[in-house]
């Protein structure tokens, strides 16, 4: 298995296939790759097929990819300004099976896993790792993921919505030599390959877990049996001043993932939005469906603590997989609120990134939603940082 990443900054799609192309093939010892991932930005693709330009250049490939607002390539972020990436696999003893999908084919949520393994066709003793890529405007990314989820359990879905779009059918998803404005599209990889993933949710837990004693759909009525508003009062007052700030304008709720856990670390929760508190009845509303008697935890997200959290997490997968299971590409879907936006300097999450795992191939683009898993479910997420990084399966632990 050998993986490379490529980035041109060309304005002119071309010269910027050109470059690309040239250099991914060299990187590659001049071989043309099993899978090509492309990401582009939206004045690149304006009236020009770039999946076209890149099958013909590179035909055997398996290619897939999209558009995006920010592109990440050859462990380089390139944000307001046009840019192509190419990352590319020679993936021996590797099966990859690409495919389209689009609203109206996917199966009803009450219908069997069968429906989707007919879909796909791919059946889940393969035991695939998936790859997605979808479309904003016209696919429900929380259908298909909970949908790919039944049909797959246990089995890897990592990717990212296409940005740089304002109005529905600008979008452009890549899969072999055509170009799609609607769905999504998707790679399955089984055999000699272990997708890992990585989602940095930027982060930080304050307070300690409690139990919802009482909820109603997203609406938290009670925290350890007290009022949620009168728990956050006295949260607010134990946190010093710069958490105070944050309290104000970054403040989010972790549910617990990992049922029966006794003891919580940073990551284990699943961060949501709050989207709203009635100081009458002293309910929270939440970005997520409560159950009763989950644990939850309140978190604060700043540039600091985003830096904090992926920097931890990169260096607890090093730990965890040693020299001997090091990835050797891998792909970063990240959020549009992050990169410049939160950290005011680019190559921000790349250079934590190469810090910690060295110069693994990385390419990606920016998301306007990152699909990763939490807990051993698979989510849309915001303001993350959502890595899959490959290695052999012969090397797995």
């Amino acid at each position: 298995m050998k993986w490379a990443s490529a980035l041109s900054r060309s304005g002119n799609l071309k010269e910027a296939v050109d470059q690309a192309v040239e250099e991914l093939c060299l990187r590659l010892g001049s071989r043309e790759p099993d899978l090509l991932i492309a990401f582009a930005s939206p004045s690149l693709v304006e009236g020009a097929d770039v999946a076209e330009l890149l099958h013909a250049r590179l035909p055997k490939a398996v290619l897939v990819g999209c558009s995006g607002e920010g592109i990440i390539g050859a462990n380089h972020e390139v944000e307001g300004a046009p840019a192509l990436s190419l990352t590319g696999a020679i993936l021996p003893g590797v099966r990859l099976v690409p495919f389209h999908l689009d609203m109206n084919q996917l199966p009803e949520p009450g219908e069997k896993p069968e429906a989707w393994h007919q879909l796909l066709r791919i059946s889940p003793e393969a035991r695939p790792s998936l790859l997605l890529v979808v479309d904003p405007f016209t696919c429900d990314a929380e259908a298909l993921v909970a949908g790919l989820d039944r049909a797959y359990p246990g089995a890897l879905k990592v990717g990212g919505l296409a940005s740089g779009s304002r109005m529905p059918g600008s979008t452009r998803l890549f899969l072999g030599g055509n170009s799609w404005r609607t769905g999504a599209v998707g790679l399955a990889m089984m055999g000699n390959v272990v997708v890992d993933s990585i989602v940095a949710q930027g982060c930080r837990p304050i307070g300690t877990p409690m139990l919802v004693t009482r909820c109603e759909g997203n609406e938290l009525l009670k925290l350890n049996e007290r009022s949620p508003i009168e728990v956050l009062r006295e949260l607010h007052q134990s946190l010093d001043e710069r958490d105070q700030a944050l309290f104000r304008h970054s403040l989010f709720l972790g549910f617990e993932m990992k049922k029966d856990q006794v003891e919580y670390q940073q990551g284990d929760f699943l961060v949501r939005n709050i989207a709203g508190v009635d100081p009458q009845s002293g309910a929270i509303t939440v970005g997520a469906t409560l159950e009763p008697y989950q644990a939850v935890q309140f978190h604060l997200r700043d540039a600091r603590t985003a830096a904090e959290d992926l920097t931890r997490m990169l260096h607890r997968y090093r730990e965890e997989r040693g020299q001997v299971a090091a990835p050797r590409g891998a792909l970063l879907f990240s959020c549009l609120g992050r990169g410049m936006h939160l950290y005011g300097r680019p190559d921000h999450d790349t250079s934590l990134f190469e810090g910690a795992l060295g110069s693994v191939p990385l390419g990606g683009f920016f998301c306007n939603g990152e699909i990763g898993p939490v807990g051993g479910t698979t989510f849309l997420h915001g303001y993350t940082s959502a890595f899959a990084l490959f290695r052999e399966a012969q090397l797995a632990s």
